[in-house]
C-alpha cells in the first residue's frame, strides 16, 4: 500500500489525538490519587490512626501549622497531629481545589481545610500539600496550612 502526503497528514493527526487524549487520562488518574491521598490525610487525622498515617506520610515530612509551630520529621509530625486532632475536637473536610505537577514525582496539592468545630462554627484555612511519588505510590512530604485573615485594608 501506498501512502500519500495526505494519508501521512491525517495518520500523523490521529496519532497526536490518541497521545494527548492519553497524557490527559494519565493527568486525571493522577489527580485521583492525590484527591484519594488527601482523603486518606483527613481520614488518618479524624480516626487518629497512626497505622494510616505510617503509610501516607515521608519519613521527613515536614509541616507549618497555622499557629506557626513547625513540625519537623515524621515522630514530631505525627505526634503534633495526634495532639493538634485531640486538642481541637470536630469533623475535618479537606477539599482539594488543584494540583499542579513539578514533575512526574512530585505534585503541588492545594486544599480547602475546614473543621467544624463541637460548638458549631467553622474554621476556614487553606492547607498545600507536596506530595512525592516514592515507589510508585504518592506520599505526602510536606503540609502547609494557613488560616487567612481580612486584609487590613478590609
Amino acid at each position: 500500500m501506498t501512502f500519500t502526503k495526505k494519508h501521512l497528514t491525517v495518520i500523523g493527526f490521529y496519532l497526536f489525538l490518541a497521545w494527548t487524549v492519553s497524557a490527559q487520562q494519565s493527568d486525571n488518574l493522577d489527580d485521583t490519587a492525590h484527591y484519594a491521598l488527601i482523603e486518606q490525610y483527613a481520614k488518618a487525622r479524624e480516626t487518629k490512626d497512626t497505622l494510616l498515617l505510617d503509610k501516607i506520610l515521608t519519613k521527613d515530612i515536614d509541616q507549618l501549622v497555622s499557629t506557626g509551630e513547625w513540625r519537623r520529621g515524621f515522630d514530631t509530625a505525627k505526634a503534633g497531629m495526634l495532639r493538634s486532632s485531640s486538642n481541637n475536637p470536630g469533623s475535618r473536610i479537606l477539599t482539594v481545589e488543584h494540583v499542579r505537577y513539578l514533575n512526574d514525582r512530585t505534585a503541588v496539592v492545594d486544599a480547602r481545610y475546614e473543621i467544624k468545630n463541637t460548638d458549631g462554627s467553622i474554621r476556614k484555612m487553606w492547607s498545600t500539600f507536596i506530595n512525592v511519588r516514592i515507589d510508585d505510590r504518592w506520599k505526602i512530604a510536606a503540609i502547609r496550612n494557613m488560616l487567612p485573615r481580612p486584609s487590613p485594608d478590609q
